[in-house]
C-alpha cells in the first residue's frame, strides 16, 4: 500500500478543475485509490465523491493507493498534484 499526505495550496482547494484532473489521473490505474479528509474517505476515481468532501485551501488530505500498480498510481497522482499546483 502506498500512502501520501498532501497540504492543499490551490486557492480553490480540490474543486471543479483540480478534482477533475485528479479523477482522470486516478482512473488510469487499476489500483484502489482513496482520498481521505476529516475522517471521511472516498474513491478518487469518483468526481462526485471527491467534490462531496469540500476540500478547501489549507486542508491536509491523505491519498492511498492499493493494488498491482499502486507505486505507478501514486507517482502519477503526485506528478499531477505538483504540476497543477494543487498541493505540496
Amino acid at each position: 500500500m502506498e500512502k501520501h499526505e498532501f497540504h492543499v495550496t490551490a486557492e480553490t482547494g480540490i474543486h471543479a478543475r483540480p478534482a477533475t484532473l485528479l479523477v482522470q489521473t486516478a482512473s488510469k490505474y487499476n489500483s484502489d485509490i482513496t482520498l481521505e479528509y476529516k475522517g471521511k474517505s472516498v474513491n478518487l476515481k469518483s468526481i462526485m465523491g471527491v467534490m462531496s468532501l469540500g476540500v478547501g485551501q489549507g486542508a491536509d488530505v491523505t491519498i492511498t493507493a492499493e493494488g498491482a500498480d499502486e507505486v505507478e498510481a501514486m507517482t502519477g497522482i503526485q506528478e499531477t498534484i505538483e504540476k497543477e499546483g494543487i498541493a505540496k
